[in-house]
């Protein structure tokens, strides 16, 4: 079992555990599989980053991040339902935020 990781920044929750995966349906309909890497918090809104899996490409390797904007939360207070982030500029300005929170988690190129 992997242990927990900690980011290094308050608005950024990580996956409980290294290799956590989720399935999302597309707007076509086509499941995705998609590695959970993390959760960062700006003002009201919540932005949830993920590496899309398959068997090429398992949990746990690298490769493009996918960027989804959290837009409806569970019973619980989980994200439930996400939206691509389309505006380019907003989008670099999350990955910057994502890269300096996740410093020593994960390496980027």
């Amino acid at each position: 079992m992997s242990t927990v990781r900690e980011g290094s920044a308050p608005n950024f929750c990580p996956p409980v555990e290294e290799g956590v995966t989720i399935q999302l349906e597309d707007e076509r309909g086509d499941a995705l599989t998609l590695e959970f890497l993390g959760l960062l918090l700006e003002g009201d809104r919540s932005y949830g980053f993920f590496f899309p899996v398959d068997e090429d490409t398992p949990a746990l390797s690298s490769g493009e991040v996918v960027l989804l904007e959290v837009t409806e939360l569970d019973e619980d207070g989980q994200p439930a339902a996400f939206e691509l982030v389309e505006d380019e500029a907003i989008a670099a300005d999350l990955y910057a935020a994502f890269q300096e929170a996740t410093r020593g988690l994960y390496e980027f190129a």
